[in-house]
């Protein structure tokens, strides 16, 4: 029997928030397997599509990965800071950056669909405790 929607969603979401790193589309696939061996990858990428267009999950394009979202972001900017040594993603809401951003495209054509902020560097606990 399948799944409606809004169930595959959630179990998505639990997968990605059970993670405490980003995952990708076939990682979750492989969590959901475990009960599910039959779930193929189009339904995990249309449920990953859905999730994203209503910000309650979000693609990490620079390392084509997915979080769960953590904030609100109705009129809002996430900010997104990923540890490239650790792989660990904090949310921070920037809401004060879209007026800017805003403002910073309105002399063009350009009509933003989302925004999105990605910024990588090092998390405090990798700073404190290098991997050498």
């Amino acid at each position: 029997m399948r799944k409606k929607a809004a169930e595959r969603q959630n179990d998505i979401l639990d997968v990605l928030r059970s993670c405490e790193k980003p995952m990708t589309a076939y990682k979750i696939l492989e969590k959901l397997q475990v009960d599910e061996p039959d779930i193929a990858p189009p339904t995990v990428y249309r449920t990953l599509l859905a999730l994203t267009e209503q910000g309650r999950a979000h693609r990490l394009e620079s390392i084509k990965a997915f979080v769960s979202c953590t904030c609100d972001h109705a009129q809002s900017v996430p900010v997104l800071v990923i540890c490239e040594d650790c792989g660990a993603v904090d949310e921070h809401d920037g809401s004060g950056l879209l007026p800017k951003l805003s403002a910073l495209i309105s002399s063009t054509t350009f009509r933003a669909k989302r925004h999105i902020l990605e910024i990588q560097g090092q998390c405090s606990a990798c700073l404190t405790n290098p991997v050498n």
